[in-house]
């Protein structure tokens, strides 16, 4: 631990979040080990602490010889005033060491907020922010998670990215540095042979040329590079690591529980959903093997509850066999099991009277869109009877507290289509009235509103977004369409969905604008706390660039587009066709109804998803 640290502990809100030493923890030898990895989460530690993709790659770098991965986490401002006033950088949990003493120092990115955190992280930690002016001793920097589907933005700062999904790639990357690194080899040498490993994109080794509107002219692949880097799968979940042996966080953190994932993919095929086009192709895990991990997760953590991971829950083909395994053992323990991600049109009250004996909690949809129409052009193949039908059996069951998720701005929305979700609340409210077995107790609705951010990857990659005003206009248009005391009507900001969808639709023009924000002050602007928009316009005012150009835009469907090198595996073809499809107002199958030839299938071994 680094000299003085524990003095500035006491001056800090919260110093649980920056002492380590949890239940769990790798801890190694310093001479045991020859290449030390930093796990980088660029927000604070009760959000890093619930991402299971962390605790995942934990545990497959600590399970490699000769390899010792740590975490570390961004401080709050409290904790990082101290450390520069103190000189502290930041450092690994598990040693105390400054990141700058490690070999590797690795990002996952989960949300485009959190770039500028990246490059006070590495500063803070005595890297140098720019990739350029880091020299053979300084930690080679990689990134991956869903923002790497666009890295652009972060190419200046950044030698590597890994695309799709870790467990196996990772592990080579790391071998390979370690050869190279053992037979003396320059980091440029290495990055040009890892750029020969499958899903490695090295941005160094790529060239961009612009024409005179802005958008690109041409991308060159450099040193034999290749053109398009496709993500990394995982073919067999059954057989992959899972951190049965989990750490338990000191302090509180947002998800304090087993956390089982199910299947990576879906099969619905939203167009608005970058996750649902990122993880195909649908792969799960046995129910067999979903059961024993879980178990084992609660018995060697003490964790009280089961919650069940995946981008639709209801879908899972095993579901309940799963659940009665898991509950014939959480019952006598006394352990609930969660089951979020549920659909309307699939939902089983038998199930979840089942689920919810140990502890009730409220249940959850996401129409997305208030009317039938705009549910086509998303692909969300929903019917209002639906959700309220759902709710018409949760009423009758006992429950009285629904959350509904909506997203305002989606490409040809009418105020017809905000008015729908007025509608809908009020139809749940009075499905309540009508079925509820004990109206004494009241009702709880909740109507949340997204902004729509068109994501990498998606159909509506093409789409511009609203503007803010328009945002706030639509915002204020459904509020006063919601007239029930009963129903209550929360709504997001759009600033920061306004720079999320600059930087998701970016390209590395935008690396001068991260810096000058951060060097403004612009640091964990996914908070309320610190987020200011015009900070960021002064940034992009600064550098002569026009967020504009990259938010509100629609883009022609033969533009190049940033990240039109990094594969999801979808091919693009598909994406136009749903792309035209969603203008035409019509829904498009879901997978196990009929294959819509996206193309993922073809990453898997036999070609043949598990949908």
């Amino acid at each position: 631990m680094q000299k003085g640290l524990e003095r500035i502990l006491s001056k800090v809100q919260k110093p649980a979040r920056y002492t380590g030493g949890e239940y769990g923890a790798t801890m190694k030898n310093k001479e045991d080990v020859d290449t030390r990895i930093a796990f980088c989460f660029p927000d604070i530690y009760e959000i890093g602490m619930s991402h299971l993709g962390l605790r995942i790659l934990y545990g497959v770098l600590n399970n490699i010889d000769g390899v010792w991965c740590e975490r570390s986490f961004a401080p709050w401002s409290d904790m990082e005033d101290e450390m520069r006033k103190n000189g502290i950088k930041l450092y690994g949990m598990e040693s105390g060491d400054p990141l700058c003493n490690f070999n590797i120092v690795a990002f996952t990115l989960q949300y485009e907020m959190c770039y500028s955190a990246v490059l006070n992280m590495l500063d803070l930690g005595g890297i140098a922010v720019r990739a350029e002016d880091r020299g053979e001793d300084a930690p080679l920097v990689i990134a991956g998670g869903p923002c790497a589907y666009n890295p652009e933005p972060l190419c200046d700062f950044v030698d590597l990215f890994s695309i799709g999904e870790g467990e196996e790639h990772l592990p080579e990357i790391v071998d390979l540095y370690r050869r190279f690194r053992a037979e003396g080899k320059t980091k440029k040498e290495f990055l040009i042979a890892a750029a020969q490993i499958p899903g490695t994109y090295v941005p160094s080794l790529y060239e961009f040329r612009y024409k005179e509107d802005g958008t690109i002219e041409s991308m060159t692949a450099l040193n034999d590079a290749p053109e398009k880097i496709t993500k990394r799968i995982i073919q067999d979940l059954d057989s992959v690591y899972y951190p049965t042996k989990m750490i338990v966080p000191s302090t509180e953190v947002v998800h304090d529980r087993v956390v089982l994932e199910v299947f990576r993919g879906c099969i619905r095929g939203c167009r608005f959903c970058q996750a649902g086009y990122a993880y195909r192709p649908v792969r799960a895990k046995k129910a067999s093997t979903l059961i024993e991990q879980g178990i084992a997760m609660c018995e060697n953590s003490g964790y009280e509850e089961i919650s069940l991971a995946s981008l639709s829950t209801s879908d899972y083909k095993e579901l309940p066999e799963l659940a009665d395994g898991l509950l014939d053992w959480c019952e006598p323990h006394k352990t609930s099991l969660q089951l979020p991600s549920l659909r309307a049109d699939n939902f089983s009250v038998e199930l979840m009277q089942r689920i919810q004996k140990v502890r009730k909690s409220g249940l959850t949809f996401a129409p997305e869109a208030g009317t039938v129409r705009l549910r086509a052009v998303i692909n969300k193949n929903l019917q209002e009877e639906d959700v309220l039908n759902a709710c018409k059996v949760a009423f009758e069951g006992g429950w009285s507290n629904v959350k509904l998720y909506f997203m305002i701005g989606l490409p040809t929305e009418r105020d017809e289509d905000l008015e729908g979700i007025a509608d809908i609340a009020h139809n749940v409210l009075h499905t309540w009235r009508q079925y509820a077995k004990n109206k004494n107790r009241g009702v709880k609705i909740t109507v949340s509103a997204s902004c729509f951010v068109p994501k990498p990857g998606t159909p509506f990659q093409w789409f511009g977004q609203n503007t803010r005003e328009e945002f706030r206009r639509k915002a204020l248009y459904l509020r006063e369409k919601i007239t029930a005391k009963a129903v209550t009507y929360n709504w997001h900001e759009p600033d920061t969905s306004y720079l999320e969808a600059v930087f998701a639709r970016g390209d590395r023009r935008l690396g001068k604008v991260i810096e000058a924000a951060w060097k403004k002050g612009a640091r964990l602007d996914g908070w309320g706390d610190f987020f200011s928009l015009e900070t960021w316009i002064d940034a992009f005012r600064e550098c002569d660039v026009d967020p504009d150009f990259y938010a509100l835009r629609d883009r022609a469907l033969d533009e190049i587009l940033p990240w039109d090198h990094i594969s999801t595996g979808v091919d693009k073809r598909h994406l136009i066709k749903e792309w035209e499809t969603a203008l035409s107002e019509a829904v498009s199958p879901d997978c196990r109804v009929k294959c819509t030839g996206c193309g993922a299938n073809k990453l898997l071994c036999g070609g043949v998803c598990d949908a």
